[in-house]
């Protein structure tokens, strides 16, 4: 008999994950709850919402659920994995203690400080008073961030005072992001190139996944607001070999180390989104789950299976696995609905995706999809993240736009210059006179 898999959550990175259990021969069936048009073509949809803990471990309960896997931040807060444990059934995912290091930015710095982890220098604000002073004290260019869970909306890079009030008065008196904003992380703006490291962590033992970067800036050349991420690619080069036994020697293990002395060991995977500038690396944010869209690039590239790598991870016994990658490179460029990060019209029709499927070396992955009748439409802010392999990322990123270029819906919008570090690093490399 074959596993039976529950996967929740409802976005590209529950396709990529979807998509990837899917293709493992030691499952044969495989639930999402509650899934998007796009994964139920790997598995069955149930009408489960992911912060419908009670609702979730009843039916792995009723379906004798081998392992569940759980994607977004918020069911991990809500502590799914503990319910599920003391039921009995196997899950993929930290505990809520230990998820706190996503679900409060106070706790994650807490964390840094105790494991001598370098970050960036910050003060933490309940009343705006004392926060309009520090940032008028600290001056402008400042990052202001909600301490809460804000669906990647939470972090304002503020260029200029009056705009760091702005952001300050519409987290904390106007409570845009409602309790998420009742606790404010007013910290240093970094300079140096972004980089997402992950690696699996089975509570001690760590290892870790193909380097990443995304592109978190709604606009070309990385300016505009801040979005949930609108593409990401792997490798990344700016992660050398050295940089990366740095980042787990010196961030990751110290890290995990502290959670468990702190009683919250830490089991799953963990996303340490990295500043790199030259030699020196600071963390500016720990994610509790896999990045949304790194985790499209990262299944295309690996060819080792993922299940028996969660069950490790869910058991404690990580210590004798490997993984093993695609040396080319993926890259994923996210398509959204035209006015995302803010608001933006649901339910168009989308076309042009059984052209695509005919493409070598090209995954659609649904994010915000629906069906309707016979129709594929939108249903969300970021819609598809169009993924391609190429021998390097100039390759990828020129079969990556190819497909986007044949996707439509009214007002569909992707940012052009996906991979634009690396495209660049590639044209130096090839013609270094010109460089």
């Amino acid at each position: 008999m074959g596993m039976k898999i529950l996967l929740v959550g409802s976005g590209g990175r529950e396709h990529a994950l979807a998509w990837k259990i899917a293709r493992s021969p030691l499952v044969e069936r495989l639930w999402c709850a509650p899934g998007n048009a796009g994964m139920a073509r790997e598995g069955k949809c149930v009408s489960i919402q992911a912060d419908d803990v009670d609702a979730l471990v009843r039916f792995a309960r009723e379906k004798q659920i081998d392992l569940v896997v759980v994607g977004p931040e918020v069911s991990l807060v809500l502590g799914l994995v503990d319910a599920l444990n003391a039921v009995g059934i196997a899950a993929f995912g930290p505990s809520r203690a230990a998820a706190e290091i996503e679900g409060s930015k106070v706790f994650m710095k807490q964390v840094l400080n105790k494991a001598g982890i370098l970050t960036a220098g910050h003060g933490v604000f309940t009343d705006i008073q004392a926060a309009r002073a520090y940032v008028q004290g600290q001056g402008a260019p400042i990052v202001i961030k909600a301490s809460g869970l804000a669906a990647g909306k939470g972090v304002t890079v503020c260029h200029s005072l009056p705009m760091a009030m702005e952001t300050l008065n519409r987290i904390m008196v106007q409570r845009e992001l409602g309790s998420a904003g009742e606790t404010v992380v007013v910290e240093e703006y970094l300079e140096g190139e972004e980089a997402s490291f992950l690696v699996l962590v089975d509570g001690k033992n760590v290892i870790p996944l193909a380097g990443c970067q995304d592109h978190k800036a709604l606009g070309e050349g990385d300016t505009g607001p801040n979005t949930g991420g609108m593409g990401a690619y792997s490798p990344a080069p700016v992660l050398s070999q050295r940089l990366t036994q740095r980042v787990l020697d010196q961030i990751i293990e110290p890290t995990v180390a502290t959670l468990a002395a702190m009683g919250r060991p830490y089991r799953g995977v963990l996303y340490a989104g990295l500043m790199i500038d030259g030699s020196r690396i600071q963390v500016l944010e720990y994610n509790a789950r896999f990045g949304d869209p790194e985790t499209q690039p990262l299944m295309m590239r690996m060819k080792s299976d993922l299940v028996p790598l969660m069950m490790a991870a869910s058991g404690g016994s990580l210590a004798d696995c490997a993984i093993e990658w695609d040396p080319r490179t993926a890259l994923c460029v996210v398509m959204a609905s035209g006015g995302y990060p803010m608001s933006y019209r649901k339910g168009l029709p989308i076309s042009g995706l059984d052209t695509v499927a005919n493409l070598e070396d090209v995954q659609v992955f649904h994010a915000g999809t629906a069906q309707k009748g016979q129709t594929l439409v939108t249903d969300g802010g970021r819609v598809l993240g169009v993924t391609a392999l190429g021998e390097n990322a100039t390759a990828a990123r020129q079969r990556a736009y190819e497909a986007v270029r044949l996707i439509r819906w009214e007002e569909a919008y992707y940012r052009r210059d996906i991979g634009y570090r690396a495209v660049a690093r590639e044209a130096e490399e090839e013609y270094p006179d010109q460089a």
